[in-house]
């Protein structure tokens, strides 16, 4: 089976796989002990207001009429409208998906140029010093709730040493003083585009504790994973094979080890690519980071449920591709990798 084939066989089953999240998220929500309208108007809704917006909703059709309206609208690129902030959630998306992205992607750089390192030099020196403070850290990163980790590191960097802002995208002022001129909504690329130097110094404090808020679950995975793989490759008769012919071990290990190693590596990767796409919300909470999060906490405590359907098949859709790409970087990396 040629990329073509697969490509099409994975996104004819996400496809799928997406109907069946709507449905089940559409029913959830739907079935949850509130009034949509009422919510929609306000506290102070009248019977007659809540009744002319039921039906303006089309909340007064039956469920599988619903759904098949809203189906409809979503093929036509209509959320629908957030009940909070009477917005179309696809706006509501589109503005805060920048803030969102620039932190998740900050965050996973972060795991992938740490993380890695880590593994390999934990398997390079096993039972070595080295090897148990990786092991260490490892386990701290995965154990460690992110909201706990966020508070200490608020605490220990601002508080007590005053060196990193506590909160927040950027510095209030800077809008008055060195104003970013928006072009592709990533503030950090932004400042640097237009080498707004102050801008960008302002916008890397700022990003810099969530972004190891965020990195260091990730951190841990990918580093347990490499050194997991490394071991794994070591132990083969090509790897002895090179050493009885006197290669130097760094190209050993760095060179021949590594790059079979990285195809597990890069599963776990993706998994936790995915897993930060929704995780980053609670680091947004933490942080007041003006993204997603934010607008998914108000929403679920809101019992807005046309922003909660959104949000939870933007999350889907991430999913969806980010394996799509780990199976198809897999088999660009290890020839051995068949696409089936």
């Amino acid at each position: 089976m040629n990329k073509f084939e697969f490509i099409l066989r994975r996104l004819f089953t996400s496809i799928i796989v997406l109907i069946g999240v709507s449905i089940m998220t559409f029913l959830i929500a739907r079935v949850v002990p509130s009034n949509a309208a009422e919510l929609y108007i306000g506290p102070k809704a009248r019977p007659e207001d809540i009744a002319r917006v039921t039906k303006q909703l089309g909340l007064d059709k039956p469920l599988p009429v619903q759904y098949a309206v809203y189906m409809n609208e979503l093929l036509h690129g209509d959320l629908g409208l957030s009940l909070g902030t009477k917005r179309p959630v696809l706006t509501e998306i589109r503005d805060r998906l920048p803030a969102t992205l620039e932190l998740l992607l900050s965050g996973m750089f972060l795991a992938v140029l740490i993380g890695v390192p880590l593994g390999v030099l934990s398997a390079r020196w096993q039972g070595k010093p080295l090897d148990t403070g990786v092991r260490i850290i490892s386990i701290m990163g995965v154990s460690m709730p992110a909201f706990f980790l966020g508070l200490l590191l608020q605490i220990f960097f601002f508080r007590d040493l005053h060196l990193l802002p506590l909160a927040a995208r950027v510095n209030g002022n800077l809008r008055f003083t060195s104003p970013i001129v928006e072009m592709t909504g990533f503030f950090l690329i932004d400042s640097l585009l237009t080498r707004n130097w102050v801008a960008f110094k302002d916008v890397f404090l700022h990003l810099f504790l969530p972004s190891v808020t965020l990195a260091a679950y990730s951190i841990g995975l990918i580093a347990r994973m490499t050194r997991a793989s490394m071991l794994e490759m070591l132990e083969q008769d090509y790897i002895r094979t090179a050493r009885a012919y006197g290669v130097r071990d760094a190209v050993i290990t760095y060179l021949y080890a590594l790059k079979n190693a990285l195809s597990p590596t890069l599963t776990i990767i993706g998994i936790t690519f995915a897993y930060a796409l929704t995780g980053t919300f609670f680091v947004e909470v933490i942080f007041n980071w003006p993204g997603l999060g934010q607008f998914t906490v108000r929403s679920l405590l809101g019992l807005d449920y046309p922003a909660i359907m959104g949000i939870t098949l933007f999350g889907a859709v991430g999913y969806v591709l980010i394996n799509l790409i780990v199976d198809l970087l897999q088999a660009w990396i290890d020839p051995r990798i068949s696409l089936k």
